[in-house]
């Protein structure tokens, strides 16, 4: 009985340890995430109900006709341009461990999407870290569109958290938002695009 209880107390001290450690090391923490995301945590939620439907359309009327973006060549890119298409956009910087998590099941979903033309996906490195974007992109091996903010981004776009990822349809209105770490590469949220595309 006695060595059944000391076996686990010294079974709790190591896992207490590691939590500690895994809590204090950056790269850790991203580990972590990931796996949680793997095992189901983080589920984005994309249901529009009625009343959030309402609300959207309120809010609409109080944004700007266009936001801009620039890509890593400098080129602007505004959403208005992007009329007739859906438009995945995440809110992300190369210091925030859960936006670099939930980076490889954006590039899954993007993958889904590789031949859909509808469908346009923008990265959005809020602080303007090109050189560092583009070294974790590299590392990671992914070719997601890294976009730096080219004018203001609405409040109701973007507010005090990253990541935060908003999905535009195609006549530019907001069909889903979410702040916090998700999967994007679960089944629901591809048949949520796909849906957004046949409308």
């Amino acid at each position: 009985m006695k060595d059944r209880k000391k076996f686990w107390r010294v079974v709790t001290n190591v896992v207490f340890a590691l939590l500690v450690i895994a809590l204090l090391v950056p790269a850790s923490r991203f580990w972590i995430s990931g796996q949680l995301m793997k095992i189901g945590f983080f589920k984005p939620s994309l249901e529009t109900s009625e009343d959030s439907t309402a609300a959207r359309d309120t809010v609409a009327a109080s944004l700007p006709t266009h936001v801009s973006f620039t890509n890593e060549g400098g080129e602007v890119l505004s959403t208005k341009d992007l009329a007739g298409k859906v438009v995945f956009i995440n809110f992300w910087a190369t210091w925030c461990p859960p936006c670099k998590a939930e980076m490889p099941s954006i590039q899954q979903l993007k993958d889904k999407f590789k031949d859909n033309e509808e469908v346009v996906f923008m990265l959005v490195e809020i602080d303007g870290e090109a050189t560092k974007a583009r070294e974790f992109m590299k590392q990671g091996k992914m070719d997601l569109p890294i976009y730096f903010p080219a004018s203001e981004i609405p409040s109701t776009w973007l507010g005090q958290s990253i990541p935060t990822t908003v999905i535009l349809d195609k006549a530019g209105n907001v069909a889903a938002h979410r702040e916090g770490m998700a999967d994007y590469s679960r089944k629901e949220v591809f048949e949520f695009i796909t849906n957004l595309t046949k409308k």
